[in-house]
C-alpha cells in the first residue's frame, strides 16, 4: 500500500477566515442591538427616579422655608440649598401660586389645577412642557401634584 501525502491540502491557518469574521461581527451587532436600547431605557428610568427624589427634596425645602419665613420663596435660588437642575440638565420649574394668575398653574385632564400652594416640576427628557397634562409635550414631565401627595411622571397621574 502506498500512502499519498496531501500536504498541499492541509495548510495550517492562523487567524480567522472571512466567514468567521463576518459571523462574529453579526453576533456582536445583534447583541448590541438588544443591549443598547435596554441600557438607554434603564438610564431614563434612573433619571426619572432621581428627578422624583430631587423634587421631593426641593418641595420639603420650600415648605420649610415657608414655615421659617412666613412666605413662599420667590424662586428656587432663594432656597440656597436646592439643586435647580434636573437630570436632563434643564432647570426645575417653580411657580408660587399664592396670588398668581389661575391660568398659570399646571392642570390635570379635567383642567383642574394640580396644586393650591405651588407648582414644582421637571420638563422631562424632551425639555418641553405645556400647562395641561394632556398635552403631548407634558407626558414625560416629572411633577408634584395634590400639594405634594403625588410626585411622579405626568402620564402616571
Amino acid at each position: 500500500m502506498h500512502k499519498w501525502k496531501y500536504s498541499f491540502f492541509r495548510q495550517k491557518t492562523i487567524g480567522m477566515t472571512l466567514t468567521e469574521l463576518m459571523l462574529a461581527v453579526a453576533i456582536g451587532a445583534v447583541i448590541a442591538a438588544i443591549a443598547v436600547p435596554m441600557f438607554s431605557q434603564q438610564i431614563n428610568r434612573m433619571n426619572i427616579r432621581v428627578a422624583i427624589a430631587e423634587i421631593s427634596g426641593i418641595s420639603a425645602e420650600i415648605e420649610q422655608f415657608q414655615m421659617n419665613n412666613e412666605r413662599m420663596p420667590v424662586d428656587i435660588d432663594e432656597l440656597n440649598t436646592a439643586n435647580g437642575v434636573d437630570p436632563w440638565s434643564n432647570d426645575y420649574v417653580y411657580n408660587n401660586l399664592a396670588g398668581a394668575n389661575p391660568g398659570s398653574s399646571r392642570k390635570d385632564r379635567n383642567l383642574v389645577p394640580l396644586n393650591t400652594d405651588f407648582d414644582l416640576y421637571s420638563r422631562g427628557k424632551d425639555g418641553d412642557s405645556k400647562l395641561p397634562l394632556t398635552a403631548k409635550a407634558s407626558r414625560d414631565d416629572i411633577l408634584r401634584a395634590n400639594n405634594g401627595a403625588f410626585i411622579g411622571l405626568a402620564e402616571d397621574y
